[in-house]
């Protein structure tokens, strides 16, 4: 029986551990996802502190609404008051929704401010160029890494060593992901060889049209290691559904390894890191 335990354990905390992971949608969601950035913990808040003003004025409207149907409906007042205004009710329907905006907005523009402000400088620049329907990624260092990224077919998972759908899930899957190291600053220049697709990815708070002519940049500073995924945002053609975004943070030193040999190697570097980061995982869920 203990043994039983025991294997029951270590399988909940192997599928915990895997669902941790990666940060991905999930079945009948109506949150965010997890935050993995300071931006994306202030969007979470900002719209917690929002629901605090909305759902009391979506009461508020609803029992007006009731109330006038009742009160002022023909057969209980079948002589309509002729009355043309009344200033109180005037003065409170101007002033109430100036001070309810003006709680919201400040807020809002100081969100809107870190978004566009950060707090440093970039160590590291990737461009993102959305095609139909993939992407491709340069790192801009001094020996330049570039390669595609596109969805995984699902006869290509064997070969990638993704078959772990809970890791990998059916289109949100890519070949070759973007990776980045934990706790850096980390500026992508996003733009479009073809038509406008958007790069965003949720877990992050970023999101930004890839426009053909144009760059547009963003930037984040991943606090969690992981995979991520997100989606082309702009509607782009037939596939626009088919055109994920993967970014795995991983440590500096990993970054640093898998850095180096991709030059060289990118589907090589890539199996290396997961066979590390695999390990790693099951030695953490060994120690539990």
């Amino acid at each position: 029986m203990r043994k039983i335990l025991a294997s029951a354990g270590a399988a909940a905390v192997l599928f915990a551990n895997a669902a941790a992971y990666a940060a991905q949608p999930t079945p009948w969601q109506t949150g965010f996802q997890p935050a993995a950035t300071s931006i994306m913990e202030q969007i979470t808040w900002f719209e917690r502190y929002t629901l605090w003003f909305i759902v009391p004025i979506t009461l508020l409207v609803l029992v007006l609404l009731i109330y006038c149907i009742l009160r002022f409906r023909s057969a209980a007042n079948p002589t309509p008051s002729r009355t043309s205004h009344n200033t109180l009710i005037e003065v409170l329907w101007t002033v109430g929704p100036v001070v309810v905006l003006l709680f919201m907005a400040v807020p809002s523009f100081q969100l809107l401010t870190a978004q566009y402000s950060p707090p440093e400088e970039a160590k590291i620049t990737v461009k993102a160029t959305g095609n139909q329907w993939n992407w491709d990624y340069e790192y801009q260092t001094d020996e330049a890494l570039s390669f595609n990224s596109a969805m995984l077919s699902d006869e290509d998972r064997a070969d990638a060593g993704k078959e772990d759908r809970a890791v990998y899930p059916r289109l949100l899957a890519v070949d070759n992901e973007v990776v980045v190291p934990i706790d850096t600053m980390v500026r992508v220049l996003v733009t479009a060889s073809d038509v406008i697709h958007a790069f965003a990815m949720p877990a992050f708070g970023i999101k930004t049209d890839a426009v053909p002519g144009r760059i547009n940049e963003v930037w984040f500073k991943a606090k969690k290691e992981g995979l991520y995924y997100g989606q082309c945002s702009e509607l782009c053609g037939k596939d626009h559904a088919f055109m994920p975004i993967a970014i795995r943070v991983v440590t500096e030193e990993q970054y640093q390894t898998w850095a180096a040999a991709a030059k060289d190697d990118l589907d090589g570097a890539n199996k290396a890191l997961m066979a590390e980061i695999e390990s790693t995982s099951k030695v953490a869920v060994a120690g539990n």
